[in-house]
């Protein structure tokens, strides 16, 4: 006889006072692994030096094109590229997509825990010096901004904010990005945490996201969207649509077949997101996340100071 297995309900959100208590202690938690690894001024933040305009110097094989000073270059005949001043106020916005494909997880984390987490984490390296950090989500209107605030005090107020928002059915992440574009007065640092599962051109944004600003694409997994176990007959119910469906995870050929479709659309995302010009950042929830985050930002730093 088949079993049929149905993911069980979430466990209710506990009360406000509770929720803030451990959100604190996340971000303490965060805070105490990051300050082994991550010690330096703004160019261990940004994955690039700053965003003001310096003195130019001779082209460098790995050099962004995008910098070119071309009146310079005209005048000696010989490429030459802007340098850049690291800014002493940085304004950080993330992009929390809040939509309900998020509301899923088949390990301890769900994958909106883990965006949580990894927005408390950026927040706390945007909100060092004073920086201001704001961030871009979905409510049942469209897209909202959470205006910037000041140091780390306000990068935490942001976070609260961002921790009390509920799942959005119907969610649009490229209008997230053009929101938050249209919201930064200044060239700084954009995170955006999703699983970039939308079928909306998020593309087309998201270049003219990081047209202006330093962008980290940070793209949330969970192990069951990559391969599916073989656990029987499960029920699948799409959280944004309600669309069910009854699939036999018995099958090994339905099984790769799924896995070659999941491998396609990651490479897919990873493609758009290098066309770009994006850094990318892949979690797991089955992993030690905060590791690969801090190794991703260390890679970056050690590429920058190679430049």
């Amino acid at each position: 006889m088949r079993r049929k297995r149905e993911a069980s309900p979430r466990p209710p959100r506990t009360s406000q006072s509770v929720r803030y208590g451990a959100l604190n202690r996340l971000h303490l938690h965060i805070a105490h692994r990051l300050d082994g690894l991550l010690q330096g001024e703004y160019l261990g933040l940004l994955p690039g030096p700053g965003s003001e305009s310096g003195e130019s110097r001779l082209y460098r094989p790995g050099d962004d094109v995008r910098r070119m000073d071309w009146s310079v270059t005209a005048r000696t005949t010989v490429p030459h590229v802007r340098t850049t001043i690291a800014d002493r106020e940085l304004e950080s916005w993330l992009v929390y997509d809040n939509s309900a494909s998020l509301d899923f997880g088949t390990t301890e984390l769900f994958k909106n825990d883990l965006a949580l987490r990894a927005a408390i984490a950026f927040s706390y390296l945007a909100g060092r010096g004073g920086n201001r950090v704001a961030a871009a989500h979905a409510s049942a209107e469209g897209a909202r901004i959470i205006p910037p605030h000041n140091g780390r005090k306000g990068a935490r107020a942001v976070m609260h904010r961002l921790e009390r928002l509920s799942p959005q059915p119907h969610t649009d992440l490229s209008e997230l990005l053009d929101t938050a574009r249209r919201g930064t007065r200044r060239r700084g640092l954009a995170v955006v945490i999703s699983d970039f599962l939308d079928d909306g051109d998020w593309f087309v944004q998201l270049k003219r996201l990081a047209a202006r600003h330093h962008v980290i694409c940070v793209e949330v997994l969970d192990p069951v969207e990559l391969a599916l176990p073989d656990v029987g007959v499960v029920n699948f119910t799409d959280p944004e649509t309600g669309a069910a469906v009854e699939v036999q995870t018995g099958s090994r050929r339905f099984r790769a077949k799924y896995a070659e479709a999941a491998r396609a659309q990651r490479e897919r995302i990873a493609e758009s997101i290098r066309r770009a010009h994006c850094a990318h950042l892949q979690l797991r929830t089955d992993t030690d996340w905060l590791r690969t985050l801090t190794t991703f930002i260390a890679a970056r730093r050690h590429m920058i100071a190679r430049r």
